[in-house]
């Protein structure tokens, strides 16, 4: 069993900058894949960013420039840095786990972190 923990979040004006992060206990897949999923009020649940097993970073179009995803493998840790944060981006974010060739979909998540809620405010 996984267990991924979120902390960080809030709310900040528009231009700001928040960090997540997301610890992992329990047993960790070797080689796993980390993401992070954002859902906003009546949207579906996307994909915002992720590392896969090798260590290479994806992110969708509209956070590339802006948010940077980053691990710690020492203690398990899963970082969203945000940067020139837009009102757009208010939403809750998930952090999620899954298998080595990465995350891209919602069906690829073996687990998920409880939520955090990031509000941007013009």
């Amino acid at each position: 069993q996984l267990q991924l923990v979120q902390s960080g979040g809030g709310s900040v004006q528009a231009g700001g900058s928040l960090r997540l992060s997301c610890a992992a206990s329990g047993y960790v897949y070797p080689r796993s894949s980390m993401g992070w999923f954002r859902q906003a009020p009546g949207k579906e649940r996307e994909v915002v960013a992720a590392i896969d097993g090798n260590g290479n970073t994806s992110y969708r179009d509209s956070v590339k420039g802006r948010f940077t995803i980053s691990q710690d493998n020492a203690d398990n840790t899963l970082y969203l840095l945000m940067a020139s944060l837009k009102p757009e981006d208010t939403a809750m974010y998930y952090c999620a786990h899954g298998p080595p060739g990465g995350l891209s979909t919602i069906p690829d998540v073996w687990y998920w972190g409880q939520g955090s809620q990031v509000t941007v405010t013009a």
